[in-house]
């Protein structure tokens, strides 16, 4: 069973000196694309400040974690591979971050290695983009001396471009992922991740390229195919190419969002008892039970977690902290190691998932999610301490009505094991819930005799659908697109400020700023269609086309009354009508 933190504070680590971020250096002569100098690359505003409170190597870290004192040279450094880069570079390491978007960042991967996490990896990193762009480049390579061992992922179809990239991060890791597993919709417009998988020569191309180049080991991270022997025969050519270390994702590429499912463990374990390379397993890693048990039925060299570390980074630890302690740790770290927003936010509503779908939370969960500040982050996560902390000390009683959420359903009603407040995963719905859900949309979308949903304007009037967005879309982004009357906070003189004036339909569109009547492009076309009208501001000019066609039309009529000796002066009042119009 997972034990859960008795005491807010057991679950928060002392506070140490801090380290110096590490200064990045330049690539060696042999790289093959000339780039600028040190402070370049690295410079920061917190360069050289002192930076997070990293506790020193505990017992579950990785020897090699605090043993590297400063960043050197990859040409320097002996090139180990299969079991002896597992074993003497990365310390035989069994509890694995796996490389997250948007979320493996410097802080996060330090604040799971504080919590038994022996080797990080660095988020997928776009290959063309890292080599080409020195600013994607210094924001991308965020590390410090405690960051280690560190494995840097690169997604790209081009050996070229990939090895570029690689020859520029090598020097601030220990090895170099490429990802062969990414299912996203974006990875299959790119042409990477799990969609290379079938093209074998390129892939062998890529990882051969890499290994003979590079001064670090080459690792790579890939999904199954459903057939057993297509998955080993991968895996075979992947290790014969040159690959050190191999990830196994126990899903297809098409088990992903609501159709994510399972893991298959045996294609692990097939893959493990044939392999001569160290080899992990990733898939279905949820709490430190899973860990035991995939190590035991795999035989696996490591197990690699990404959503599971996401919703609870002690997981390792085989401990279920507090939510609020494991946020205000992380907004402690990232108040030396800056993180954009957009990640903390993320992280925070993963740490605070189950609190913050909870009726009574949801203004805290829509100010979350427009905080611009660390400090507002910690405001909020401090509320939801004062909220909880005397219910999780047992000097409050908790209420049935503290667990409702708003248009519950029984897949979103609470069944948790263990309190809201506590870190714990969350759990998907099987792949067969979302298919039923999708069939009975169709049968539902498909009566003909089913009652549509009606839409109401703030007055009370019945509207289209179409009108309802936009009226949603224009409280939502005030600033942009100006705010409905008699709205609270509405400030005259902004572009969108006055509302169209067609009362017949109370058109809810912007009014033309130079409209002579006052109204939206659509209506102001059809004001001057009916009444015979020109609008400048629009450009709209009905009323002088139509005299221009019937003078036109009356000079055509002449022209053939009296033939064409008045020809010329048509032509003539013609060209004046042109240049008057």
């Amino acid at each position: 069973m997972v034990t859960s933190h008795d005491d807010e504070g057991s679950s928060r680590t002392e506070d140490r000196n801090p380290p110096e971020r590490s200064t990045l250096s330049t690539p060696t002569e042999a790289e093959p694309v000339p780039m600028e100098t040190d402070s370049d690359i690295c410079s920061t505003d917190k360069g050289n400040t002192a930076v997070a409170q990293v506790p020193e190597a505990t017992s579950g870290s990785s020897p090699s974690a605090s043993a590297r004192g400063k960043v050197e040279s990859a040409s320097q450094r002996p090139k180990l591979t299969g079991f002896e880069f597992y074993e003497k570079t990365l310390g035989s390491p069994k509890y694995v971050v796996a490389p997250m978007v948007d979320a493996s960042e410097l802080a996060w991967r330090l604040l799971s290695r504080r919590h038994g996490a022996q080797l990080c990896y660095s988020p997928m990193f776009h290959s063309s983009c890292f080599s080409k762009d020195p600013k994607y480049r210094k924001d991308s390579l965020q590390t410090c001396p405690e960051d280690r061992p560190l494995i840097i992922q690169f997604c790209g179809n081009d050996p070229k471009v990939l090895l570029e990239a690689a020859l520029l991060a090598q020097d601030h890791c220990d090895a170099i992922d490429i990802n062969l597993g990414c299912p996203q919709a974006i990875a299959k417009r790119g042409h990477y991740g799990a969609f290379l998988q079938d093209e074998w020569d390129l892939l062998k191309e890529i990882v051969s390229t890499l290994h003979s180049k590079l001064s670090v080991p080459v690792t790579c991270k890939i999904r199954i195919f459903e057939d057993m022997n297509k998955t080993i025969r991968y895996a075979k050519m992947l290790e014969a190419a040159g690959c050190q270390m191999l990830t196994v994702h126990g899903r297809t590429r098409d088990q992903k969002g609501p159709l994510t499912g399972i893991a298959d463990w045996k294609y692990v374990k097939k893959l493990k008892e044939i392999l001569k390379i160290p080899v992990l397993s990733n898939g279905n890693i949820m709490g430190v039970e899973d860990v035991h048990r995939c190590m035991e039925e795999t035989g696996v060299n490591g197990i690699m977690t990404a959503e599971g570390n996401l919703f609870n980074p002690f997981l390792f630890e085989g401990v279920n902290p507090t939510a609020w302690s494991v946020a205000l740790e992380y907004l402690d770290i990232v108040e030396q190691y800056p993180a954009p927003m957009s990640y903390i936010r993320g992280h925070l509503f993963k740490i605070l998932h189950h609190l913050m779908n909870l009726k009574p939370n949801a203004v805290l969960r829509e100010r979350m999610a427009s905080c611009h500040s660390v400090s507002e982050f910690r405001a909020i996560v401090k509320e939801i301490e004062a909220k909880y902390a005397p219910i999780h000390e047992g000097l409050q009683q908790w209420s049935e009505e503290e667990s409702s959420i708003p248009q519950a359903s029984p897949e979103l009603t609470y069944n948790l094991s263990l309190p809201p407040w506590l870190c714990q995963p969350y759990i998907r719905a099987p792949p067969e819930v979302h298919r039923q859900k999708l069939q009975e949309a169709t049968q539902k979308a498909s009566d003909p005799n089913r009652e549509k949903r009606k839409f109401y304007d703030p007055e009370g009037n019945e509207i289209s659908h179409k009108k309802m967005k936009k009226i949603r879309r224009v409280q939502r982004r005030p600033n942009r697109a100006g705010l409905l009357p008699g709205d609270p906070g509405r400030e005259p003189g902004r572009r969108f400020d006055e509302i169209c004036k067609n009362e017949k339909i109370k058109c809810i569109n912007p009014m033309g700023m130079k409209c002579e009547h006052k109204l939206c492009r659509v209506c102001c076309k059809n004001h001057c269609f009916h009444a015979d009208l020109d609008c400048s501001g629009h450009k709209i000019f009905i009323k002088s086309r139509r005299h221009k066609a019937k003078t036109l039309t009356e000079l055509e009529r002449q022209a053939a009354e009296n033939g064409n000796e008045d020809g010329q002066q048509r032509n003539g009042h013609l060209e004046k009508m042109d240049t008057e119009s």
